[in-house]
Protein backbone atom coordinates (compact mmCIF):
# COMPACT_ATOMS: atom_id res chain seq x y z
CA UNK A 1 0.00 0.00 0.00
CA UNK A 2 1.54 3.06 -1.12
CA UNK A 3 0.97 6.67 0.80
CA UNK A 4 -0.02 10.04 -0.87
CA UNK A 5 2.93 12.20 -1.93
CA UNK A 6 3.74 15.47 -0.55
CA UNK A 7 2.39 17.41 -2.96
CA UNK A 8 -0.99 16.03 -2.63
CA UNK A 9 -1.74 17.24 0.96
CA UNK A 10 -2.35 20.93 0.30
CA UNK A 11 -1.44 23.94 -1.69
CA UNK A 12 1.01 24.57 0.81
CA UNK A 13 2.64 21.28 0.89
CA UNK A 14 3.57 21.90 4.62
CA UNK A 15 2.85 18.33 6.83
CA UNK A 16 3.29 17.53 10.79
CA UNK A 17 5.81 15.40 11.74
CA UNK A 18 3.04 12.75 12.35
CA UNK A 19 2.39 12.99 8.96
CA UNK A 20 5.66 12.89 7.75
CA UNK A 21 5.83 9.33 9.21
CA UNK A 22 2.64 8.12 7.78
CA UNK A 23 4.06 9.09 4.53
CA UNK A 24 7.65 8.17 4.54
CA UNK A 25 6.17 4.67 6.11
CA UNK A 26 3.99 4.64 3.18
CA UNK A 27 7.23 5.16 0.45
CA UNK A 28 9.26 2.48 2.04
CA UNK A 29 6.19 -0.07 2.17
CA UNK A 30 5.98 0.70 -1.61
CA UNK A 31 9.95 0.30 -2.10
CA UNK A 32 9.83 -3.41 -0.06
CA UNK A 33 7.39 -4.45 -2.82
CA UNK A 34 9.25 -2.91 -5.99
CA UNK A 35 12.79 -4.40 -4.22
CA UNK A 36 10.78 -7.68 -3.96
CA UNK A 37 9.54 -7.45 -7.26
CA UNK A 38 13.25 -6.90 -9.15
CA UNK A 39 13.98 -9.68 -6.88
CA UNK A 40 11.90 -12.35 -7.22
CA UNK A 41 9.87 -11.50 -10.30
CA UNK A 42 6.51 -11.32 -7.83
CA UNK A 43 5.28 -8.18 -6.19
CA UNK A 44 4.12 -9.15 -3.16
CA UNK A 45 1.20 -7.82 -0.63
CA UNK A 46 2.85 -5.07 1.63
CA UNK A 47 1.04 -2.29 3.59
CA UNK A 48 2.11 -0.76 7.27
CA UNK A 49 1.26 0.86 10.12
CA UNK A 50 2.94 3.47 12.44
CA UNK A 51 0.28 2.78 15.44
CA UNK A 52 -0.08 1.14 17.69
CA UNK A 53 3.60 0.00 17.33
CA UNK A 54 6.56 0.06 19.86
CA UNK A 55 10.01 -0.34 20.13
CA UNK A 56 10.81 -4.06 19.31
CA UNK A 57 12.37 -6.46 21.60
CA UNK A 58 13.73 -9.76 21.50
CA UNK A 59 17.66 -9.39 19.19
CA UNK A 60 18.80 -12.37 19.79
CA UNK A 61 19.26 -13.97 16.10
CA UNK A 62 17.27 -10.61 14.54
CA UNK A 63 18.99 -8.64 11.85
CA UNK A 64 18.92 -4.53 13.09
CA UNK A 65 19.47 -2.32 10.58
CA UNK A 66 20.27 1.30 10.64
CA UNK A 67 20.83 3.37 7.86
CA UNK A 68 21.79 6.99 7.61
CA UNK A 69 21.87 8.87 4.47
CA UNK A 70 23.15 11.73 2.75
CA UNK A 71 21.97 15.36 2.58
CA UNK A 72 19.77 14.75 5.61
CA UNK A 73 20.19 14.12 9.47
CA UNK A 74 19.17 11.29 11.28
CA UNK A 75 18.45 7.76 9.98
CA UNK A 76 15.71 4.85 9.31
CA UNK A 77 15.84 1.14 11.16
CA UNK A 78 14.85 -1.94 9.94
CA UNK A 79 14.45 -4.79 12.55
CA UNK A 80 13.72 -8.27 11.59
CA UNK A 81 13.26 -11.96 13.63
CA UNK A 82 14.74 -14.77 11.70
CA UNK A 83 11.49 -15.75 11.04
CA UNK A 84 10.96 -12.63 8.90
CA UNK A 85 14.16 -12.34 7.46
CA UNK A 86 14.63 -16.15 6.09
CA UNK A 87 11.10 -15.95 4.63
CA UNK A 88 12.33 -12.68 2.62
CA UNK A 89 15.83 -13.93 1.78
CA UNK A 90 14.80 -17.63 1.33
CA UNK A 91 12.27 -16.43 -1.32
CA UNK A 92 14.81 -14.70 -3.51
CA UNK A 93 17.04 -17.80 -3.41
CA UNK A 94 13.93 -20.01 -4.26
CA UNK A 95 13.36 -17.06 -7.37
CA UNK A 96 16.97 -18.04 -8.25
CA UNK A 97 16.79 -21.67 -8.72
CA UNK A 98 18.03 -23.01 -5.33
CA UNK A 99 15.57 -25.17 -3.43
CA UNK A 100 17.56 -25.45 0.08
CA UNK A 101 18.25 -22.04 0.67
CA UNK A 102 21.35 -21.92 3.72
CA UNK A 103 21.48 -19.85 5.91
CA UNK A 104 24.06 -17.20 5.30
CA UNK A 105 22.61 -17.01 1.55
CA UNK A 106 19.34 -15.96 2.71
CA UNK A 107 20.49 -13.53 5.29
CA UNK A 108 22.44 -11.99 2.92
CA UNK A 109 19.64 -11.97 0.12
CA UNK A 110 17.31 -10.36 2.78
CA UNK A 111 20.11 -7.51 3.56
CA UNK A 112 20.07 -6.76 -0.05
CA UNK A 113 16.13 -6.52 -0.37
CA UNK A 114 16.93 -4.00 2.62
CA UNK A 115 19.51 -2.14 0.49
CA UNK A 116 17.15 -1.61 -2.35
CA UNK A 117 14.24 -1.00 -0.51
CA UNK A 118 16.30 1.98 1.70
CA UNK A 119 17.55 3.14 -2.03
CA UNK A 120 14.15 3.65 -2.86
CA UNK A 121 13.12 5.50 0.13
CA UNK A 122 16.10 8.00 -0.26
CA UNK A 123 14.67 8.62 -3.86
CA UNK A 124 11.16 9.36 -2.23
CA UNK A 125 13.14 11.74 0.73
CA UNK A 126 14.67 13.28 -2.61
CA UNK A 127 11.67 15.37 -3.51
CA UNK A 128 11.43 16.55 -0.29
CA UNK A 129 14.61 18.03 0.11
CA UNK A 130 17.27 20.27 -1.64
CA UNK A 131 19.79 17.53 -1.14
CA UNK A 132 20.38 14.99 -2.77
CA UNK A 133 19.18 11.74 -0.47
CA UNK A 134 21.32 8.69 -0.69
CA UNK A 135 22.09 5.80 1.74
CA UNK A 136 25.46 6.31 2.94
CA UNK A 137 27.08 2.84 4.90
CA UNK A 138 24.97 1.49 7.06
CA UNK A 139 25.30 -1.30 9.47
CA UNK A 140 23.83 -3.84 11.64
CA UNK A 141 23.81 -3.51 15.27
CA UNK A 142 23.04 -5.21 18.52
CA UNK A 143 20.85 -2.17 20.15
CA UNK A 144 18.56 0.61 19.10
CA UNK A 145 17.85 4.29 19.21
CA UNK A 146 15.40 6.31 19.74
CA UNK A 147 12.71 6.02 16.89
CA UNK A 148 9.26 6.61 15.97
CA UNK A 149 8.55 2.54 15.39
CA UNK A 150 6.17 1.09 12.61
CA UNK A 151 5.60 -2.15 11.25
CA UNK A 152 5.72 -3.64 7.36
CA UNK A 153 3.45 -6.36 6.67
CA UNK A 154 4.50 -8.54 3.47
CA UNK A 155 2.64 -11.40 2.35
CA UNK A 156 4.89 -14.26 1.59
CA UNK A 157 4.25 -18.28 0.47
CA UNK A 158 0.42 -17.42 2.22
CA UNK A 159 2.09 -16.34 5.77
CA UNK A 160 1.64 -12.56 6.40
CA UNK A 161 5.53 -11.81 7.91
CA UNK A 162 6.42 -8.45 10.01
CA UNK A 163 9.71 -6.44 9.69
CA UNK A 164 9.49 -3.39 12.38
CA UNK A 165 10.47 0.24 10.95
CA UNK A 166 11.98 3.23 12.95
CA UNK A 167 12.08 6.88 11.35
CA UNK A 168 14.42 9.08 13.89
CA UNK A 169 13.50 12.04 15.28
CA UNK A 170 15.82 14.30 13.57
CA UNK A 171 15.02 12.32 9.95
CA UNK A 172 11.67 13.23 10.46
CA UNK A 173 12.16 17.13 11.72
CA UNK A 174 14.39 17.49 8.24
CA UNK A 175 11.64 16.40 6.12
CA UNK A 176 8.88 18.40 7.86
CA UNK A 177 10.90 21.59 8.01
CA UNK A 178 11.96 21.12 3.93
CA UNK A 179 9.47 22.00 0.92
CA UNK A 180 9.38 20.25 -1.66
CA UNK A 181 11.96 20.41 -4.27
CA UNK A 182 8.95 21.49 -6.78
CA UNK A 183 7.88 24.24 -4.58
CA UNK A 184 11.53 25.65 -3.27
CA UNK A 185 12.45 27.53 -6.58
CA UNK A 186 14.67 24.59 -8.18
CA UNK A 187 18.07 26.18 -10.13
CA UNK A 188 18.15 26.88 -13.51
CA UNK A 189 20.81 24.35 -13.73
CA UNK A 190 18.59 21.80 -12.28
CA UNK A 191 16.61 21.58 -15.11
CA UNK A 192 19.59 21.24 -17.72
CA UNK A 193 20.41 18.16 -15.71
CA UNK A 194 17.17 16.62 -16.26
CA UNK A 195 17.44 17.18 -19.98
CA UNK A 196 20.50 14.90 -19.82
CA UNK A 197 18.44 12.06 -17.54
CA UNK A 198 16.92 10.41 -21.24
CA UNK A 199 20.27 10.19 -22.66
CA UNK A 200 21.14 6.59 -23.47
CA UNK A 201 24.39 5.26 -22.63
CA UNK A 202 25.90 1.64 -23.68
CA UNK A 203 26.68 -0.08 -20.39
CA UNK A 204 28.42 -3.37 -20.74
CA UNK A 205 30.10 -5.72 -18.07
CA UNK A 206 33.58 -7.19 -18.30
CA UNK A 207 34.67 -10.35 -17.03
CA UNK A 208 38.35 -9.77 -17.63
CA UNK A 209 40.85 -9.14 -20.07
CA UNK A 210 44.09 -10.56 -21.96
CA UNK A 211 47.24 -9.53 -23.87
CA UNK A 212 47.99 -12.22 -26.53
CA UNK A 213 50.26 -12.02 -29.12
CA UNK A 214 49.32 -11.90 -32.54
CA UNK A 215 50.76 -15.61 -33.37
CA UNK A 216 48.26 -17.02 -30.78
CA UNK A 217 45.38 -15.14 -32.16
CA UNK A 218 45.75 -16.59 -35.19
CA UNK A 219 45.81 -20.57 -33.96
CA UNK A 220 42.02 -19.39 -32.31
CA UNK A 221 39.89 -22.56 -33.21
CA UNK A 222 36.65 -23.82 -31.78
CA UNK A 223 37.34 -24.95 -27.89
CA UNK A 224 40.53 -22.57 -27.55
CA UNK A 225 40.58 -21.30 -24.33
CA UNK A 226 41.82 -17.90 -23.97
CA UNK A 227 43.44 -17.19 -19.92
CA UNK A 228 41.81 -13.90 -18.07
CA UNK A 229 43.52 -12.40 -16.01
CA UNK A 230 40.40 -12.22 -12.90
CA UNK A 231 40.06 -15.29 -10.58
CA UNK A 232 36.04 -16.95 -10.90
CA UNK A 233 35.77 -15.38 -7.17
CA UNK A 234 36.39 -11.95 -8.53
CA UNK A 235 33.82 -9.30 -9.03
CA UNK A 236 32.79 -8.06 -12.45
CA UNK A 237 33.15 -5.08 -14.16
CA UNK A 238 30.46 -2.63 -15.25
CA UNK A 239 31.09 0.08 -17.90
CA UNK A 240 29.29 2.67 -19.40
CA UNK A 241 30.46 4.64 -22.26
CA UNK A 242 33.84 3.03 -21.93
CA UNK A 243 34.44 3.88 -18.00
CA UNK A 244 34.25 1.60 -15.24
CA UNK A 245 31.59 2.74 -12.73
CA UNK A 246 30.71 -0.34 -10.75
CA UNK A 247 31.86 -3.98 -9.53
CA UNK A 248 29.45 -6.70 -8.40
CA UNK A 249 29.04 -10.40 -9.13
CA UNK A 250 26.83 -12.29 -11.77
CA UNK A 251 22.89 -13.64 -10.99
CA UNK A 252 20.22 -14.78 -12.95
CA UNK A 253 17.42 -12.80 -13.74
CA UNK A 254 14.13 -14.65 -15.81
CA UNK A 255 16.54 -16.79 -17.55
CA UNK A 256 18.64 -13.81 -18.11
CA UNK A 257 22.05 -13.06 -16.76
CA UNK A 258 22.36 -9.88 -14.22
CA UNK A 259 24.82 -8.19 -12.21
CA UNK A 260 24.03 -7.53 -8.80
CA UNK A 261 25.87 -4.37 -8.12
CA UNK A 262 28.41 -4.93 -5.11
CA UNK A 263 30.14 -1.66 -4.59
CA UNK A 264 30.40 1.86 -6.81
CA UNK A 265 34.31 3.15 -7.53
CA UNK A 266 35.53 6.47 -6.76
CA UNK A 267 35.36 9.05 -9.10
CA UNK A 268 39.62 8.94 -9.04
CA UNK A 269 39.61 5.46 -9.69
CA UNK A 270 37.13 6.09 -12.32
CA UNK A 271 39.59 8.62 -14.03
CA UNK A 272 42.22 6.01 -13.68
CA UNK A 273 40.16 3.11 -16.12
CA UNK A 274 40.01 5.63 -19.11
CA UNK A 275 43.92 5.53 -19.17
Amino acid sequence: MCSTTAKDKGENNTMTGKEIQNWLAGEIACALAASMEGTTGERPAVECSLEPASQPTGMQDSICWRQPFTGIAGAIWVVAEEEAWRAVGGAVVHAAGIDEPEGDRAKSEYVEVVRQMLAGAGKAMRGRTSQEVTPSGGEQLNVMGEAAWGTLEIQLGGAVRRIAIGLEPALVAGLAGTAPREEAGAPEKGKTFDLLLDVELPVSVSFGRAQVPLKDVLKLTVGSIVELNRAISDPVEVIVNNCVIARGEVVMVDGNFGVRIQNVISRQERLRTLD
